[in-house]
């Protein structure tokens, strides 16, 4: 198995946390950033070399990647860092698809039998060995993971149409306003997961005529996918089938495209409930990210937290709850934070209110600040999300 994972994406829905990094760089659950949970996943299920192909502002996520992701050598395992190097002529990547034609050579190298081609950005668990088994038992040219979600949200995700074995894919719509209905549930459909295994031949075929084709846009899921549904070489398996050692019934099955400011806070609210929809604490099934060389969080001057996760190397002296804070935040005496999420190095000035926000790293809230308060003036200071959470970049001043 070569594991190739898509890390090249902006992220612009995102803005203004992908302002100055790409989307799955950004910080997650105090400690993590997004890539790990498919780093994680693919080494878990003992898929031990991996590419992770990237393009857009990819400092960071090279940086952490190369510093966190150090496999054993002496066996042959690697998690490595792809740039776009503009091997088939002076462009850089189309699409998605173009991407992995560009770095084919990868593939060359490592001759494998099956290619897990898997998103790098989304929130969740999963062992890709059971997803492989289907794969090699269906004899299928692909196999794409898929979950169901509310008609509703349709236009959001890839849908997959399946046959009436439940399996084989007969149809493949990118974001449809109005698609049909599962037979089971008419009220669901089957997103794609953005998770997909090739053998390796048929994913290198279908590249070929994927780049020969001048009306394609280049990507796995709007281009690859449809292509080898129409020549029925597509499987769909169902993520619900799915288990991991640990589990609870709660998080079993939980995943999130965190693509959205409203989503992204959304899936850190999940993970602070008292019986949470996502458990970080999985220690049979771990996420794995660089720890860093801090102290312990420390709590002094009537400061206190409730309903949160807090970081190593956190100072808290005010009031924090509902909230998820990555390391080295520092909250004064008199200040509140309530239902937010502050990356690393944020600090929260004496009697400062924030409320509903996420602060990108190194932001100073001055003394009695307040984020979350007066709508109208956050309106016209900051990012607000259509579902009112209020989002400062890197660095922001605040004012």
């Amino acid at each position: 198995m070569l594991g190739i994972v898509l890390a090249g994406g902006e992220g612009k829905r995102l803005m203004p946390l992908t302002a100055d990094r790409a989307k799955p760089a950004v910080t997650f659950g105090g400690t993590y950033r997004l890539v790990d949970f498919v780093l994680s996943n693919l080494v878990n299920g003992d898929i031990l070399r991996i590419c992770v192909l990237t393009q857009y502002k990819s400092h960071s996520l090279d940086r952490h990647i190369t510093t966190t992701w150090r496999m054993s050598s002496l066996l042959g395992n690697y998690v490595t860092p792809v740039p776009a190097q503009q091997r088939l002529g002076p462009r850089w990547y189309l699409g998605s698809a173009d991407a992995i034609l560009q770095s084919l050579n990868l593939i060359y190298d490592e001759q494998p039998d099956y290619v897990a081609v898997f998103g790098a950005d989304h929130v969740y668990r999963m062992d890709p060995r059971q997803m492989l088994q289907q794969h090699i038992e269906s004899g299928a040219g692909v196999t794409v993971a898929g979950i169901r979600v509310p008609r509703e949200e349709s236009s959001q995700f890839g849908v997959i149409s399946p046959g009436s074995d439940g399996r084989t894919v007969q149809g493949f719509l990118e974001k449809p306003a109005d698609p049909p209905g599962l037979p089971d549930d008419p009220n669901c459909v089957f997103a794609s997961m953005g998770n997909y295994l090739f053998t390796t031949k048929v994913l290198v075929e279908a590249l070929h005529r994927d780049a020969e084709d001048d009306d394609s846009a280049h990507d796995m899921g709007g281009s690859i996918l449809p292509q080898l549904t129409d020549r029925g070489e597509a499987q769909l398996y169902d993520f619900s089938e799915n288990h991991v050692p640990g589990e609870t019934s709660r998080d079993q099955g939980y995943w999130r495209d965190v693509g959205t400011i409203d989503a992204y806070y959304e899936a850190h609210m999940d993970l602070i409930a008292e019986r949470p929809a996502f458990n970080l604490y999985n220690r049979s099934w771990p996420i794995y990210t660089h720890s860093s060389q801090l102290s312990p969080a420390r709590f002094n001057a009537g400061g206190i937290a409730s309903e949160s996760i807090i970081s190593s190397g956190c100072l808290i002296r005010g009031q924090v709850t509902r909230s998820v804070l990555s390391p080295g935040v520092v909250v004064d005496p008199g200040a509140v934070v309530q239902g937010s999420v502050l990356h690393d190095n944020v600090h929260i000035g004496r009697g400062a209110i924030v409320r509903g926000a996420i602060l990108d790293k190194n932001i100073e809230v001055p003394p009695g600040a307040t984020i979350g308060v007066n709508a109208e003036r956050d309106a016209e200071l900051y990012t607000v999300s259509k579902g009112g959470v209020i989002a400062l970049g890197k660095g922001q001043r605040v004012v």
